[in-house]
């Protein structure tokens, strides 16, 4: 029988007053914090035995070290930035890792070696934490690099026409300020390991040639760890093991009239050991649909219960596409493979230079069986598998505090649903959780958001700008503000075409403005008159209380569509501009300075 904390036996060299408080820590911590605080406590102890180091300056000689950084949205610019730190540390190689936001822009001048991790998204944007990097290297204030040498991997989705430009823009931008390219951009798809391994070992090889003549001991004294997540503890689920969670509640929140299906879905995280902050993101692994993955059979005359082997791996074709490749989303390198083997010359022209737009709206518009139906072409079942993108987890912005609900993540998820004229088609992981039903599992681990943060400081103001289920991460921050009694006031900015039928979350809503946590609510429902209105123009409106608001130090926060988060942040400039009384310029620094702060965070899609 296992003894509870409280019960172990004391170390003998503790004082009765330090074991009081240990014991006392142990009967009321819960195993996640006794699994931190041990290992704290023995690197707090490691740190006391190890012998005296020499002190080194606060930026150490970039000439002995390389620099790791990355711009990431969704996590995996991160995850191969992380990797990339991991296996210098392995080789022995003096290395630091920084996120682009926290990368001090003066120190680039004296850089040696550098390597960048950066995602595109949407139509060729940076990651919101590699803005001002990206802002800084491609103005004129960007300093000539002739001693810098350099590498990039460049990450994207092919689905979309601007396939990884945000890494070539860089890379193309540093060797056009004197740097020299070590290794060449390496362009990675939603198969991101396919890339980031090989080009992760060439660029650790060419670190040891170019580092090699470093003193051993001055390498040593100035290796860098730089902790992006100093109280991270290991968690038994996650990406790759993700954790099966139940189907609490799956409820419609759209009305009738409403074109758009939005659910709020409950999902039980009881036993799993995941934890989440407001803010954060939950992956889902989805299932294609199955009447998706019927028809893919069918058009290619295929068995699904063939086995099909493929990197090692041996499964039923069926099995293929329905949980491991992706099938809603079509993409240039296999648009531009069933274009050879239809001999097809007018896909062939689409993928042309000229043709940018044209291919846009194809991958806007139309999904794999489109264009299996509309030029066919006779794929083996090896070569097909092999030509499809793997199936990739979705991200979604968790909606609930855990203060509030417990062991539960709640989520607001857009159903996509349309008939593009050759059928029905749906997206892979919102039609697989709208089908689930109580009671039913779906695949889940937690995606942490460090840049999208309630304040440390619950005396500070909040402004949350959320328009359709953009609003999901606010449901999660007033809750907890609630919870944490949190003395800062919360203004709610939440916009949808109607309001009688897509009024998100109304009583919760209002009930908060009736109880205090919630001070402020502005709504703009585009449709329900001749003028459209939308969220940006609200904070245009209520511009001298939103500066007055900034002025006195409040957070802004804005989630949703990309093209949404455009046209607030355009708004925001316009806003400072006129409240200020400053040209473009001075407003643009302004805001700058509050993305700099940790003031103005962004968790666009």
């Amino acid at each position: 029988m296992a003894m509870s904390p409280a019960a172990l036996p004391l170390p003998s060299p503790l004082s009765s007053e330090h074991g009081a408080l240990l014991a006392q820590f142990a009967a009321r911590a819960e195993t996640a914090s006794l699994l931190w605080a041990s290992g704290y406590l023995a690197g707090l102890a490691r740190a006391l035995d190890a012998p005296a180091q020499p002190q080194v300056p606060a930026h150490p000689d970039a000439g002995v070290r390389t620099t790791v950084l990355y711009g990431s949205q969704t996590g995996n610019a991160r995850r191969a930035a992380e990797a990339l730190h991991a296996r210098l540390e392995a080789a022995g190689l003096p290395a630091r890792l920084l996120r682009a936001d926290a990368y001090p822009l003066r120190e680039l001048k004296d850089e040696r070696l550098l390597y960048i991790a950066i995602s595109t998204q949407g139509d060729g944007e940076p990651p919101d934490d590699a803005l001002a990097f990206v802002e800084f290297l491609s103005g004129k204030r960007a300093p000539r690099l002739p001693q810098l040498k350099f590498a990039v991997l460049a990450l994207g989705d092919s689905s979309y026409p601007q396939f990884c430009a945000i890494g070539q823009r860089l890379d193309a931008r540093l060797s056009e300020l004197g740097a020299v390219r070590v290794a060449a951009c390496a362009n990675a798809d939603l198969d991101v390991e396919t890339i980031a391994a090989p080009w992760t070992e060439t660029v650790v090889g060419l670190a040891q040639e170019l580092l090699k003549r470093a003193p051993p001991q001055a390498a040593a004294a100035h290796a860098t760890v730089v902790p992006l997540r100093p109280h991270a503890v290991p968690q038994a689920h996650g990406r790759e093991r993700p954790f099966a969670a139940e189907v609490l509640a799956n409820q419609r929140i759209t009305g009738r009239g409403s074109a758009r299906d939005i659910r709020h879905l409950e999902l039980s995280l009881e036993g799993s050991g995941l934890a989440y902050e407001p803010g954060d993101a939950l992956g889902v692994w989805p299932r294609n649909p199955p009447v998706l993955v019927d028809a893919l059979l069918a058009a290619l005359d295929f068995d699904g219960d063939a086995v099909v082997a493929h990197t090692g791996t041996e499964l039923p074709l069926r099995e293929w596409l329905s949980s491991k490749r992706e099938i809603t989303r079509l993409s240039r390198p296999f648009i531009a493979r069933h274009a050879d083997l239809a001999a097809d010359d007018a896909l062939t022209r689409l993928l042309s230079p000229g043709n940018a737009a044209q291919l846009a709206s194809l991958l806007g518009s139309r999904q794999l069986i489109d264009l299996l139906q509309a030029a066919p072409a006779r794929w083996s079942a090896d070569e097909f598998v092999a030509a499809l993108r793997p199936l990739q987890p979705r991200l979604y912005s968790i909606a609930s505090s855990r203060k509030a609900v417990g062991e539960e993540a709640h989520l607001a998820v857009a159903h996509v649903e349309y008939d593009n004229g050759d059928g029905l088609r749906w997206g892979a992981a919102s039609h697989f959780l709208a089908s689930r039903g109580d009671g039913d599992r779906a695949e889940v681990f937690i995606e942490a958001n460090e840049r999208f943060r309630l304040p440390a400081d619950g005396a500070r103001d909040i402004v949350m700008i959320g328009p359709g289920t953009g609003v999901a991460p606010f449901r999660g921050f007033v809750q907890e503000r609630r919870e944490t009694s949190a003395s800062g006031r919360n203004w709610l900015l939440f916009g949808n075409p109607h309001a009688r039928s897509e009024f998100l979350y109304q009583t919760e809503w209002q009930q908060a403005l009736k109880d205090g946590a919630l001070h402020r609510l502005d709504l703009a429902f585009s449709r329900d008159q001749a003028e459209k209105i939308y969220v940006q123009d609200r904070l245009r409106e209520h511009g001298r209380d939103l500066y007055a608001w900034l002025e006195t130090g409040a957070h802004v926060y804005v989630c949703g569509a990309l093209a949404m988060g455009k046209d607030v942040h355009a708004a925001l400039l316009e806003v400072v501009a006129h409240e200020r009384g400053v040209d473009a310029d001075a407003a643009a620094d302004y805001v700058a300075a509050l993305q700099a702060q940790g003031r103005y965070a962004r968790d666009v899609y």
